[in-house]
Protein backbone atom coordinates (compact mmCIF):
# COMPACT_ATOMS: atom_id res chain seq x y z
CA UNK A 1 0.00 0.00 0.00
CA UNK A 2 1.31 3.32 -0.90
CA UNK A 3 1.62 6.13 1.97
CA UNK A 4 -1.17 8.14 2.97
CA UNK A 5 -1.03 11.72 0.93
CA UNK A 6 -2.29 14.72 3.07
CA UNK A 7 -3.03 17.73 1.25
CA UNK A 8 -3.45 21.39 2.70
CA UNK A 9 -4.57 24.34 0.39
CA UNK A 10 -1.96 27.16 0.46
CA UNK A 11 -3.36 30.72 0.04
CA UNK A 12 -3.35 33.89 1.10
CA UNK A 13 -5.62 36.84 1.68
CA UNK A 14 -4.88 38.64 -1.44
CA UNK A 15 -5.14 38.57 -5.10
CA UNK A 16 -1.99 37.65 -5.92
CA UNK A 17 -0.40 35.16 -3.79
CA UNK A 18 2.10 32.23 -5.40
CA UNK A 19 1.07 32.83 -9.07
CA UNK A 20 1.58 35.71 -9.97
CA UNK A 21 -1.06 37.65 -12.71
CA UNK A 22 -3.82 34.78 -12.55
CA UNK A 23 -6.23 36.79 -10.98
CA UNK A 24 -6.58 38.88 -14.63
CA UNK A 25 -8.18 35.11 -15.68
CA UNK A 26 -11.80 35.99 -16.51
CA UNK A 27 -12.89 32.96 -14.23
CA UNK A 28 -10.83 33.75 -10.98
CA UNK A 29 -12.21 34.75 -8.20
CA UNK A 30 -9.62 35.98 -6.08
CA UNK A 31 -10.48 39.66 -5.81
CA UNK A 32 -13.54 38.41 -3.84
CA UNK A 33 -10.69 37.93 -1.35
CA UNK A 34 -12.06 40.83 1.19
CA UNK A 35 -15.51 39.07 1.31
CA UNK A 36 -16.45 36.84 4.23
CA UNK A 37 -18.08 34.01 1.99
CA UNK A 38 -15.24 33.70 -0.32
CA UNK A 39 -13.37 31.71 2.85
CA UNK A 40 -16.39 30.06 4.22
CA UNK A 41 -17.37 28.56 0.72
CA UNK A 42 -13.69 27.65 0.40
CA UNK A 43 -13.13 26.17 3.83
CA UNK A 44 -16.69 24.12 2.74
CA UNK A 45 -15.09 22.61 -0.40
CA UNK A 46 -11.62 21.77 1.31
CA UNK A 47 -13.48 19.69 4.09
CA UNK A 48 -15.80 18.10 1.24
CA UNK A 49 -12.05 17.26 -0.24
CA UNK A 50 -11.09 15.74 2.94
CA UNK A 51 -8.34 18.67 3.33
CA UNK A 52 -5.81 18.71 6.34
CA UNK A 53 -5.79 22.24 6.24
CA UNK A 54 -5.90 25.24 5.32
CA UNK A 55 -2.86 26.93 5.36
CA UNK A 56 -2.59 31.09 5.29
CA UNK A 57 0.35 32.65 4.29
CA UNK A 58 1.30 35.94 5.35
CA UNK A 59 3.79 38.86 5.28
CA UNK A 60 4.43 42.34 6.36
CA UNK A 61 5.58 45.16 4.83
CA UNK A 62 5.60 45.10 0.86
CA UNK A 63 7.87 44.00 -2.17
CA UNK A 64 10.28 46.91 -2.93
CA UNK A 65 13.32 45.49 -3.95
CA UNK A 66 12.91 45.64 -7.91
CA UNK A 67 14.00 48.29 -9.02
CA UNK A 68 13.61 50.00 -5.02
CA UNK A 69 10.51 50.34 -5.78
CA UNK A 70 6.89 48.85 -4.58
CA UNK A 71 5.32 50.25 -7.77
CA UNK A 72 5.59 46.71 -9.83
CA UNK A 73 4.23 44.90 -6.69
CA UNK A 74 1.19 47.29 -6.05
CA UNK A 75 0.60 47.10 -10.06
CA UNK A 76 0.05 43.64 -10.22
CA UNK A 77 -1.31 42.92 -6.46
CA UNK A 78 1.93 40.82 -5.85
CA UNK A 79 0.54 39.79 -1.86
CA UNK A 80 -1.17 43.68 -1.80
CA UNK A 81 -3.36 44.25 -0.71
CA UNK A 82 -3.56 42.23 2.39
CA UNK A 83 -5.92 41.10 4.90
CA UNK A 84 -4.85 39.75 8.76
CA UNK A 85 -5.52 36.24 8.18
CA UNK A 86 -5.98 35.13 11.89
CA UNK A 87 -9.38 37.41 11.62
CA UNK A 88 -10.80 34.62 8.86
CA UNK A 89 -10.46 32.00 10.65
CA UNK A 90 -13.54 31.64 12.98
CA UNK A 91 -16.03 32.38 10.35
CA UNK A 92 -14.41 29.67 8.66
CA UNK A 93 -14.62 27.68 11.66
CA UNK A 94 -18.14 27.75 12.33
CA UNK A 95 -18.67 26.62 8.99
CA UNK A 96 -16.72 23.39 9.30
CA UNK A 97 -16.07 20.77 11.73
CA UNK A 98 -12.97 19.21 10.91
CA UNK A 99 -10.82 21.43 8.63
CA UNK A 100 -7.62 22.65 10.14
CA UNK A 101 -6.59 26.47 10.08
CA UNK A 102 -2.51 27.25 10.02
CA UNK A 103 -1.89 30.63 10.10
CA UNK A 104 1.57 32.56 9.23
CA UNK A 105 2.28 34.88 11.68
CA UNK A 106 5.36 37.12 12.44
CA UNK A 107 7.30 36.47 15.62
CA UNK A 108 9.54 39.59 15.22
CA UNK A 109 7.08 42.48 16.02
CA UNK A 110 4.76 41.26 18.26
CA UNK A 111 4.81 40.77 22.28
CA UNK A 112 4.39 36.97 23.02
CA UNK A 113 2.23 37.96 25.68
CA UNK A 114 -0.32 39.91 23.09
CA UNK A 115 0.26 36.95 20.54
CA UNK A 116 -0.21 34.08 23.18
CA UNK A 117 -3.92 35.24 24.14
CA UNK A 118 -4.66 35.62 20.36
CA UNK A 119 -2.99 31.90 19.36
CA UNK A 120 -5.64 31.03 22.60
CA UNK A 121 -8.38 32.70 21.46
CA UNK A 122 -8.45 30.86 18.19
CA UNK A 123 -7.47 27.45 19.38
CA UNK A 124 -10.74 27.91 21.60
CA UNK A 125 -12.82 29.19 19.02
CA UNK A 126 -12.18 26.73 16.48
CA UNK A 127 -12.61 23.74 19.20
CA UNK A 128 -9.08 23.02 19.18
CA UNK A 129 -8.21 23.05 15.00
CA UNK A 130 -5.56 25.97 14.74
CA UNK A 131 -1.86 26.18 13.62
CA UNK A 132 0.86 28.59 13.76
CA UNK A 133 3.56 29.09 10.55
CA UNK A 134 6.54 30.67 12.65
CA UNK A 135 7.95 33.06 11.01
CA UNK A 136 10.59 35.88 11.30
CA UNK A 137 10.31 37.66 8.47
CA UNK A 138 12.21 38.60 6.10
CA UNK A 139 11.66 42.17 4.12
CA UNK A 140 13.38 45.35 5.55
CA UNK A 141 9.86 46.71 4.33
CA UNK A 142 8.42 45.09 7.05
CA UNK A 143 10.72 46.11 9.32
CA UNK A 144 10.90 50.10 8.36
CA UNK A 145 6.81 49.99 8.80
CA UNK A 146 7.40 49.01 12.56
CA UNK A 147 9.86 52.01 13.10
CA UNK A 148 13.50 50.40 12.24
CA UNK A 149 16.20 50.87 9.74
CA UNK A 150 16.23 47.01 8.67
CA UNK A 151 15.53 43.50 10.10
CA UNK A 152 18.18 41.45 11.86
CA UNK A 153 20.48 39.75 10.68
CA UNK A 154 19.42 36.19 9.43
CA UNK A 155 20.61 34.14 12.07
CA UNK A 156 19.87 36.39 14.73
CA UNK A 157 16.66 36.28 13.97
CA UNK A 158 16.57 32.62 15.10
CA UNK A 159 17.84 33.22 18.16
CA UNK A 160 15.13 35.72 19.11
CA UNK A 161 13.24 33.25 17.76
CA UNK A 162 14.15 30.41 20.63
CA UNK A 163 13.76 32.88 22.85
CA UNK A 164 9.92 34.13 22.07
CA UNK A 165 9.03 30.16 21.59
CA UNK A 166 10.38 29.48 25.68
CA UNK A 167 7.66 32.55 26.64
CA UNK A 168 5.15 31.63 24.59
CA UNK A 169 5.07 27.70 25.44
CA UNK A 170 5.24 29.02 29.47
CA UNK A 171 2.27 31.06 28.70
CA UNK A 172 0.16 28.29 27.32
CA UNK A 173 1.66 25.27 29.20
CA UNK A 174 3.06 26.33 32.62
CA UNK A 175 0.84 29.13 33.50
CA UNK A 176 -2.84 27.38 34.38
CA UNK A 177 -2.86 23.96 35.37
CA UNK A 178 -5.28 21.61 33.42
CA UNK A 179 -7.83 21.65 36.20
CA UNK A 180 -7.37 24.98 37.27
CA UNK A 181 -11.09 25.74 36.25
CA UNK A 182 -13.13 24.40 38.42
CA UNK A 183 -16.67 26.57 37.47
CA UNK A 184 -17.95 25.27 40.49
CA UNK A 185 -21.16 27.52 40.97
CA UNK A 186 -22.25 26.75 44.45
CA UNK A 187 -18.80 27.77 45.75
CA UNK A 188 -18.64 30.69 43.72
CA UNK A 189 -15.21 29.44 42.60
CA UNK A 190 -14.94 29.35 38.55
CA UNK A 191 -11.28 29.28 39.06
CA UNK A 192 -8.34 28.24 41.58
CA UNK A 193 -5.55 31.14 42.24
CA UNK A 194 -3.54 28.59 43.51
CA UNK A 195 -3.51 26.35 40.30
CA UNK A 196 -3.10 29.31 37.71
CA UNK A 197 0.82 30.76 38.29
CA UNK A 198 2.34 33.98 37.15
CA UNK A 199 4.90 33.39 34.53
CA UNK A 200 8.42 35.20 34.93
CA UNK A 201 10.97 36.02 32.37
CA UNK A 202 14.12 37.46 32.32
CA UNK A 203 15.72 37.24 28.35
CA UNK A 204 17.93 38.88 26.03
CA UNK A 205 15.07 40.19 24.00
CA UNK A 206 12.23 39.40 26.43
CA UNK A 207 10.59 40.63 29.97
CA UNK A 208 7.98 39.12 31.14
CA UNK A 209 6.12 39.21 34.34
CA UNK A 210 2.13 37.93 33.94
CA UNK A 211 -0.28 35.01 33.93
CA UNK A 212 -1.55 34.06 30.71
CA UNK A 213 -5.11 35.53 30.08
CA UNK A 214 -6.61 32.30 28.78
CA UNK A 215 -7.55 29.25 30.15
CA UNK A 216 -5.92 26.06 28.79
CA UNK A 217 -6.74 25.81 25.02
CA UNK A 218 -7.87 21.93 23.78
CA UNK A 219 -4.42 21.96 21.99
CA UNK A 220 -2.35 24.48 25.08
CA UNK A 221 -0.11 25.24 21.62
CA UNK A 222 -1.59 25.40 18.59
CA UNK A 223 -0.35 22.84 15.34
CA UNK A 224 3.49 24.22 15.09
CA UNK A 225 4.33 25.08 11.31
CA UNK A 226 7.85 25.93 10.32
CA UNK A 227 9.70 26.50 6.13
CA UNK A 228 13.23 27.07 7.86
CA UNK A 229 15.28 25.11 5.22
CA UNK A 230 18.92 26.47 5.47
CA UNK A 231 20.75 25.08 8.23
CA UNK A 232 19.95 27.25 11.08
CA UNK A 233 16.38 27.37 9.83
CA UNK A 234 16.50 23.00 9.95
CA UNK A 235 17.81 23.28 13.59
CA UNK A 236 15.02 26.15 14.68
CA UNK A 237 12.80 23.28 12.73
CA UNK A 238 13.59 20.23 14.04
CA UNK A 239 13.50 22.32 17.83
CA UNK A 240 10.05 23.35 17.32
CA UNK A 241 7.83 22.54 14.63
CA UNK A 242 5.52 19.62 14.19
CA UNK A 243 4.94 20.41 10.17
CA UNK A 244 7.72 21.29 7.50
CA UNK A 245 6.97 23.24 4.45
CA UNK A 246 9.63 22.85 1.52
CA UNK A 247 9.69 23.98 -1.79
CA UNK A 248 9.25 21.43 -4.61
CA UNK A 249 12.49 20.31 -6.62
CA UNK A 250 13.54 16.93 -8.01
CA UNK A 251 13.12 13.81 -5.83
CA UNK A 252 16.47 13.44 -4.71
CA UNK A 253 16.66 16.54 -3.45
CA UNK A 254 13.97 16.81 -1.40
CA UNK A 255 14.56 13.27 -0.27
CA UNK A 256 18.12 14.65 1.35
CA UNK A 257 16.03 17.47 2.97
CA UNK A 258 13.84 15.11 4.74
CA UNK A 259 16.31 12.88 5.88
CA UNK A 260 18.42 15.73 7.22
CA UNK A 261 15.66 17.13 8.66
CA UNK A 262 14.39 14.22 10.12
CA UNK A 263 17.87 13.14 11.36
CA UNK A 264 17.71 16.40 13.44
CA UNK A 265 15.47 14.95 15.94
CA UNK A 266 13.54 12.00 17.60
CA UNK A 267 9.97 13.41 17.19
CA UNK A 268 7.66 12.58 14.38
CA UNK A 269 7.46 15.38 11.73
CA UNK A 270 5.20 15.94 8.60
CA UNK A 271 6.82 17.01 5.64
CA UNK A 272 4.73 19.43 3.23
CA UNK A 273 5.66 19.75 0.17
CA UNK A 274 4.52 23.07 -1.98
CA UNK A 275 3.29 22.44 -5.87
CA UNK A 276 1.08 23.58 -8.36
CA UNK A 277 -1.40 21.45 -10.55
CA UNK A 278 -3.07 22.12 -13.69
CA UNK A 279 -5.78 19.39 -14.13
CA UNK A 280 -7.32 18.12 -17.49
CA UNK A 281 -9.46 15.23 -18.71
CA UNK A 282 -7.04 14.60 -21.00
CA UNK A 283 -3.11 15.12 -21.46
CA UNK A 284 -3.87 17.71 -23.88
CA UNK A 285 -6.50 19.36 -21.85
CA UNK A 286 -4.72 19.62 -19.17
CA UNK A 287 -1.76 21.31 -21.41
CA UNK A 288 -4.30 23.04 -23.48
CA UNK A 289 -5.54 24.85 -20.12
CA UNK A 290 -1.82 25.61 -18.65
CA UNK A 291 -1.24 27.21 -22.39
CA UNK A 292 -4.38 29.47 -21.83
CA UNK A 293 -3.95 30.20 -17.62
CA UNK A 294 0.10 31.39 -19.13
CA UNK A 295 -2.04 34.14 -21.49
CA UNK A 296 -2.61 35.98 -17.59
CA UNK A 297 0.51 35.15 -15.93
CA UNK A 298 2.85 38.63 -14.93
CA UNK A 299 6.47 38.31 -15.41
CA UNK A 300 6.95 41.30 -13.65
CA UNK A 301 4.80 40.23 -10.70
CA UNK A 302 6.96 37.10 -10.34
CA UNK A 303 9.80 39.38 -10.77
CA UNK A 304 8.66 41.56 -7.57
CA UNK A 305 7.88 38.56 -5.68
CA UNK A 306 11.10 37.07 -6.21
CA UNK A 307 13.43 39.89 -5.88
CA UNK A 308 11.83 40.07 -2.63
CA UNK A 309 12.17 36.46 -1.47
CA UNK A 310 15.53 36.54 -2.81
CA UNK A 311 16.54 39.69 -1.51
CA UNK A 312 17.74 40.56 -5.11
CA UNK A 313 16.97 43.72 -7.45
CA UNK A 314 16.86 41.65 -10.69
CA UNK A 315 16.93 45.46 -12.44
CA UNK A 316 20.72 45.49 -11.69
CA UNK A 317 21.21 42.77 -14.42
CA UNK A 318 21.01 41.85 -17.70
CA UNK A 319 18.99 38.72 -19.29
CA UNK A 320 21.84 36.83 -19.28
CA UNK A 321 24.07 38.08 -16.54
CA UNK A 322 25.46 35.78 -13.59
CA UNK A 323 22.75 37.01 -10.90
CA UNK A 324 25.42 37.64 -7.28
CA UNK A 325 23.25 35.25 -5.07
CA UNK A 326 25.44 35.27 -1.92
CA UNK A 327 24.31 34.86 1.48
CA UNK A 328 21.63 37.61 1.56
CA UNK A 329 19.29 38.39 4.25
CA UNK A 330 16.29 37.23 3.04
CA UNK A 331 14.98 33.29 2.59
CA UNK A 332 18.22 31.90 1.78
CA UNK A 333 16.30 28.20 1.01
CA UNK A 334 14.70 30.42 -1.92
CA UNK A 335 18.18 30.94 -3.45
CA UNK A 336 19.47 27.99 -3.19
CA UNK A 337 17.41 26.38 -4.61
CA UNK A 338 16.63 28.69 -7.48
CA UNK A 339 20.31 28.50 -7.89
CA UNK A 340 19.96 24.62 -8.20
CA UNK A 341 18.03 25.18 -10.65
CA UNK A 342 19.87 27.33 -12.52
CA UNK A 343 22.59 24.42 -12.34
CA UNK A 344 24.59 26.68 -10.47
CA UNK A 345 24.26 30.07 -12.40
CA UNK A 346 21.48 32.19 -11.34
CA UNK A 347 20.27 34.59 -14.23
CA UNK A 348 17.28 36.62 -14.94
CA UNK A 349 16.41 34.78 -18.68
CA UNK A 350 16.71 31.51 -16.20
CA UNK A 351 14.41 32.50 -13.97
CA UNK A 352 12.08 34.13 -16.21
CA UNK A 353 11.87 30.79 -18.20
CA UNK A 354 10.59 28.99 -15.07
CA UNK A 355 7.79 31.67 -14.53
CA UNK A 356 5.78 29.87 -16.38
CA UNK A 357 2.58 30.60 -14.25
CA UNK A 358 4.12 33.87 -12.47
CA UNK A 359 6.17 31.80 -9.98
CA UNK A 360 9.11 29.89 -9.06
CA UNK A 361 7.11 26.93 -9.18
CA UNK A 362 6.81 24.70 -12.02
CA UNK A 363 3.62 23.17 -12.50
CA UNK A 364 2.57 19.63 -12.43
CA UNK A 365 0.49 19.04 -15.86
CA UNK A 366 -1.35 16.15 -16.49
CA UNK A 367 -4.86 14.65 -15.71
CA UNK A 368 -6.03 13.26 -12.63
CA UNK A 369 -5.06 9.87 -12.86
CA UNK A 370 -1.51 10.48 -14.36
CA UNK A 371 -1.01 13.17 -11.42
CA UNK A 372 -1.94 10.83 -8.35
CA UNK A 373 0.39 8.33 -9.67
CA UNK A 374 3.35 11.39 -9.88
CA UNK A 375 2.31 12.34 -6.38
CA UNK A 376 2.37 9.09 -4.77
CA UNK A 377 5.60 8.29 -6.19
CA UNK A 378 7.42 11.80 -5.52
CA UNK A 379 5.64 10.77 -1.58
CA UNK A 380 7.49 7.38 -1.97
CA UNK A 381 10.69 8.10 -2.87
CA UNK A 382 11.17 11.60 -1.01
CA UNK A 383 9.57 10.26 1.95
CA UNK A 384 7.38 13.90 2.17
CA UNK A 385 3.98 13.44 4.26
CA UNK A 386 1.83 15.11 1.51
CA UNK A 387 1.45 18.79 -0.43
CA UNK A 388 1.15 22.05 -0.36
CA UNK A 389 -1.54 23.17 -2.82
CA UNK A 390 -1.40 27.00 -4.19
CA UNK A 391 -3.90 28.12 -6.04
CA UNK A 392 -4.27 28.64 -9.64
CA UNK A 393 -7.44 29.89 -10.99
CA UNK A 394 -9.79 29.71 -7.83
CA UNK A 395 -12.28 28.21 -6.98
CA UNK A 396 -11.56 25.78 -10.26
CA UNK A 397 -8.37 25.16 -9.29
CA UNK A 398 -9.38 22.79 -5.81
CA UNK A 399 -12.65 22.11 -7.65
CA UNK A 400 -11.53 19.84 -9.89
CA UNK A 401 -9.07 18.56 -7.27
CA UNK A 402 -11.61 17.67 -4.49
CA UNK A 403 -13.78 16.13 -7.66
CA UNK A 404 -11.38 14.25 -9.77
CA UNK A 405 -8.21 13.88 -8.01
CA UNK A 406 -9.28 12.44 -4.64
CA UNK A 407 -11.09 9.36 -6.01
CA UNK A 408 -8.15 8.61 -8.25
CA UNK A 409 -5.66 9.04 -4.54
CA UNK A 410 -8.63 7.25 -2.90
CA UNK A 411 -8.82 4.32 -5.56
CA UNK A 412 -5.25 3.81 -5.21
CA UNK A 413 -5.65 3.47 -1.08
CA UNK A 414 -3.40 6.33 -0.71
CA UNK A 415 -5.87 9.21 0.92
CA UNK A 416 -8.35 9.08 3.81
CA UNK A 417 -11.69 8.50 3.22
CA UNK A 418 -12.98 10.11 6.10
CA UNK A 419 -11.96 12.28 8.93
CA UNK A 420 -10.22 10.99 12.36
CA UNK A 421 -12.03 12.39 15.21
CA UNK A 422 -10.20 15.28 17.48
CA UNK A 423 -8.51 18.58 17.33
CA UNK A 424 -5.79 19.27 14.31
CA UNK A 425 -2.98 17.38 16.39
CA UNK A 426 -4.86 14.64 16.84
CA UNK A 427 -5.73 14.35 12.91
CA UNK A 428 -2.33 15.08 12.12
CA UNK A 429 -0.38 12.71 14.23
CA UNK A 430 -3.29 10.48 16.41
CA UNK A 431 -2.46 10.47 20.31
CA UNK A 432 -3.74 13.34 22.49
CA UNK A 433 -4.84 16.78 21.74
CA UNK A 434 -1.45 18.24 23.66
CA UNK A 435 2.09 17.99 22.74
CA UNK A 436 4.32 15.29 24.25
CA UNK A 437 8.04 15.27 25.54
CA UNK A 438 10.38 15.55 24.58
CA UNK A 439 9.08 18.89 22.16
CA UNK A 440 10.50 21.54 25.02
CA UNK A 441 6.74 23.25 25.33
CA UNK A 442 5.43 19.37 26.44
CA UNK A 443 8.52 19.65 29.21
CA UNK A 444 7.12 23.35 30.50
CA UNK A 445 3.88 21.64 31.18
CA UNK A 446 2.65 21.61 34.83
CA UNK A 447 -0.28 19.23 34.88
Amino acid sequence: MPREIRLNAFDMATVGHIQQGLWAHPRDRSAEYHRLDHWTGLAHLLERGLFDGLFLADVLGIYDVLGGSADAAIRHGVQVPLLDPALLVPAMAAATRHLGFGITANLSYEAPYLFARRMSTLDHLTGGRIGWNIVTGYLDSAARAMGLDRQMAHDDRYDMADEYMEVVYRLWEESWDGDAVREDRASGVYADPARVRRIRHEGRQYRLDAHHLCAPSPQRTPVLYQAGASARGQVFAATHAECVFLNGGPPAEVAKQVAALRALTERPIRVFVGATLVLGAAEAQARDKLEEYRRHASAEGALAHAAASLGIDFDRYGLDEPIASGSGNAIQSNVAAMTRAGGGVLTKRALLDRFILGSRQVPWVGTPATLAERLIAYAEETGCDGFNLSRTVIPECLEEVVELLVPELQARGAYKTGYAPGTYREKLFGGGPLLAPPHPAALRRAV
